[in-house]
């Protein structure tokens, strides 16, 4: 490979500017200009974040599907995946929560792949997928499952490295592809965040999905007689407004700003679900509040526990309503929160993940070979 070696950058879709997104968009800013290939873009509902890049979608983008029906594709995306045409360059990097670490570059050049997570509905939330799908359709989604389950595992043989968001999603790599990987914790906008004054309510902050767990926060918001506000919107919205509309505040989805603002003024964010990473938890974290999280996923790698927030236990409904109800916030150093969310930033997440492309693949990013230079 010589020293200047083209570069392609792939994710799975780009409709929405969530954590997946900007973590690629801060990947996407380590090789400025580079080539995007994704199964879906829409301008717009990324906020025109990767304008700077030439963007290039497969063939289902033609559909016009968007946000909200793109799932119905699943059966189309693995071999999209496939056919999106990375084959001029020698080296892609790859964000991948489900499809893109499938591309097929070509046969001399090397894939490293940034993992957020095995694709979920293949995987370790495939019984929850049918759950949730009409009964009449589960024997049709189970077989598309499995064919995506194994159409997955044969494309993670051909990524040449992976790298982790977390240390479980390491451990699904390695239970599910059989493959090694490295950690790097995903970025931050840590800076978008300042310390406030505390009110009195709850935060959720995610997407409304039943895998997310809302309705399990929402409860034991209720048995802790706390208010909270959720933001977010997804498609279990009208059932959770239906069983917690009297005593929590949907806000829908909010703007950067506005968010800054309700993450500074929550008593404590509430995660009551297994993240990968959860990006969340350092942003209330970086707005100088505490994080009341179940024991296990990401908040295990970015939360101090009793320093920086609460850990409780799994499926303990009990335990976190007492922590809810329990807990003086007002006790912990919004200071001490804050300084600990700076060891996530951007920058932090963008010297570890060039150091960690070089070390694998020998190619340096141009921000390292300018720095340098300067």
């Amino acid at each position: 490979m010589n020293s200047q070696p083209s570069i392609g950058l792939a994710h799975d879709y780009l409709l929405v500017l969530r954590g997946a997104e900007r973590t690629f968009a801060t990947m996407a800013d380590c090789w400025p200009g580079a080539p995007i290939y994704t199964l879906l873009y829409d301008p717009p509902g990324t906020f025109a974040r990767f304008e700077d890049h030439p963007v290039f979608t497969s063939p289902v983008q033609r559909l016009g599907i968007r946000q909200r029906g793109f799932r119905r594709l699943l059966p189309l995306f693995p071999r999209a995946a496939e056919r999106l045409p990375v084959q001029d360059h020698e080296l892609i990097i790859s964000s991948s929560s489900a499809f893109a670490h499938g591309v097929r570059p070509r046969q001399d050049a090397q894939h490293v792949c940034y993992c957020h997570s095995p694709f979920r509905y293949a995987w370790h939330e495939r019984e929850r997928a049918l759950e949730e799908a009409p009964r009449i359709a589960r024997p049709l989604l189970g077989a598309v499952l499995n064919r995506v389950r194994d159409w997955d595992l044969e494309a993670a043989q051909r990524a040449t490295h992976y790298i982790a968001n977390s240390r479980i999603t390491q451990q699904r790599i390695a239970e599910f592809w059989g493959r090694d990987s490295v950690v790097v914790h995903p970025p931050v906008e840590v800076d978008r965040f300042s310390i406030g004054e505390p009110q009195d309510f709850l935060l959720v902050v995610m997407e409304l999905v039943r895998h997310k767990r809302v309705d399990f926060a929402l409860e034991a918001a209720r048995r802790a007689g706390r208010p909270i506000k959720v933001v977010g919107t997804g498609p279990d919205r009208e059932r959770l407004e239906r069983l917690h509309g009297d005593h929590a505040e949907f806000l829908g989805r909010v703007d950067d700003e506005p968010l800054a603002g309700l993450y500074s003024s929550a008593l404590a964010l509430v995660v009551p679900n297994v993240e990968e990473f959860g990006i969340a938890a350092v942003e209330a974290q970086a707005a100088g509040r505490p994080v009341v999280a179940v024991n296990a996923g990401g908040v295990r790698e970015t939360l101090i526990d009793g320093e920086t927030g609460i850990l409780v236990p799994v499926d303990d409904h009990d335990a976190l309503a007492e922590a809810l109800s329990q807990t003086n916030f007002t006790r912990f150093s919004p200071q001490r929160i804050h300084a600990h969310a700076l060891g996530f930033s951007a920058d932090a997440f963008k010297h570890r993940l060039t150091s960690e492309v070089e070390r694998l693949t020998g190619v340096r990013s141009p921000l390292v070979t300018a720095a340098q230079a300067a």
